[in-house]
């Protein structure tokens, strides 16, 4: 068992078959990751040659260098990962060549998006998929994030091909690890986070997540342009309404929690809604699933070590506070925020949702909140499974609770035992 507390489940049979295959061999020989390579073969395999701008090359190059000095993938790693960065690469080549062709794409117009973030763990995904049953919003699917060009059509959105290609990727992470459909379920129909969509910059928490690249996150967190990011974000929203018009937009990520200047600077009437769950509940949570995630492609231990400044209390509860401390200064609009309890959502999920209606001025239609209501009745709570994981205890967890005081008291967050 890790420091963390998670331990590696045993692989499926069928990578480890896989994996065992290549013990006199080199993956890195088999399965080049290299950077000017990925780049040709992704132009050749389209005849297309036009990324747009250059922004995304540095954030590429270092992702690439750490993916081959630090991560320690393992043969079905290099595989999985290669062929992501390939997809990532020939979707913005589209992405480019659809808008030289259609150049009035840009002319489309994001109103008011309904933007939900929180720390990892916290109810976004749950509130995520709640939301998108509400017709006015137009959520973000996994199909259109992993193959989005070219650009879906209203006629055909519920029925496109692409959407059974993109079940088999998304579903893999399902054949890897069975116990992660537990922890998160992942499906071509189902609403999906912007993280994943940031792939097409290359600057993504995500990808920092999956992967054991520590020279990456430092890069992230010390270099990457997050406005930059989040314009390129809605150069893709654009181009996915295009042909397929939302009212709202329905979008999540827990990463925005830490970017809301920059995300607002982008999305200037957007409604952001922040959930708020027990940190020390959240961290526990989000270790575990963190683990898996890397395990998945390396055999190389997990330390939680690399997430020293995200993930231990005294980061997390300073980003907490930053939070705090910007709506508070006046930098992040008090009106452009709204708060969501996980304990509300859990416990009494309709009455949360209509007070954040409400509160965001906007209507819940009784359709909307029938098809809510279904939902929640047909997904209850560890559908899928328990996500097992242990929590801070002892010494460890007093400090934990010092460091998120201010946090706890000042949004009325209950301490989860």
């Amino acid at each position: 068992m890790s420091a963390s507390g998670w331990t590696a489940p045993e692989r499926p049979a069928w990578i480890q078959q896989l994996n065992g295959e290549a013990w006199d061999m080199s993956p890195r020989a088999l399965v080049p990751l290299e950077a000017d390579e990925l780049i040709r073969t992704a132009s050749d395999s389209l005849g297309l040659s036009d990324f747009g701008d250059d922004r995304w090359r540095e954030p590429f190059a270092v992702l690439v260098k750490a993916l081959n000095e630090e991560a320690e993938l393992n043969l079905f790693g290099r595989l999985f990962t290669r062929d992501e960065l390939l997809r990532a690469l020939k979707g913005r080549l589209q992405i480019q060549q659809a808008y030289t062709q259609h150049p009035e794409i840009d002319d489309e117009v994001i109103d008011a998006p309904v933007i939900i973030t929180g720390l990892p763990r916290s109810g976004t995904s749950i509130l995520f998929e709640i939301l998108a049953e509400d017709p006015q919003f137009g959520p973000l699917l996994s199909w259109e994030i992993v193959l989005p060009c070219p650009p879906p059509e209203a006629a055909t959105y519920r029925s496109d091909p692409r959407i059974e290609r993109a079940e088999a990727i998304l579903t893999m992470y399902d054949r890897i690890a069975p116990s992660f459909r537990a922890m998160h379920e992942m499906g071509a129909r189902l609403p999906n986070e912007c993280s994943e969509a940031f792939i097409y910059s290359f600057m993504s928490d995500n990808l920092a997540a999956r992967l054991d690249i520590p020279s990456y996150i430092n890069w992230l967190y010390a270099k990457a342009d997050w406005g930059y990011m989040y314009g390129y974000h809605r150069r893709l929203l654009k181009l996915l309404q295009w042909k397929n018009p939302r009212r709202h937009w329905l979008l999540k990520a827990p990463p925005h929690l830490w970017h809301l200047p920059d995300l607002l600077e982008v999305f200037p009437d957007a409604r952001v809604v922040h959930t708020h769950r027990d940190p020390v509940r959240c961290n526990a949570s989000n270790a575990s699933l963190l683990g898996t995630l890397r395990w998945m492609r390396s055999d190389k231990p997990f330390d939680m070590s690399s997430f020293d400044k995200v993930l231990t209390p005294e980061a997390t509860a300073a980003g907490l506070d930053m939070v705090i401390d910007q709506i508070e200064s006046g930098v992040v609009p008090r009106s452009s925020v709204f708060d969501v309890l996980y304990a509300d959502l859990i416990d009494r999920p309709l009455d949360a949702l209509k007070a954040l209606y409400t509160r965001m001025g906007l209507t819940l239609a009784p359709e909307a909140e029938q098809r809510m209501q279904a939902y929640i009745a047909a997904k209850p709570q560890g559908k899928f499974g328990a996500h097992r994981y242990q929590t801070a205890e002892g010494e460890e967890e007093r400090r934990a609770r010092a460091c998120y005081a201010r946090y706890q008291r000042h949004y009325g967050v209950p301490a989860e035992r």
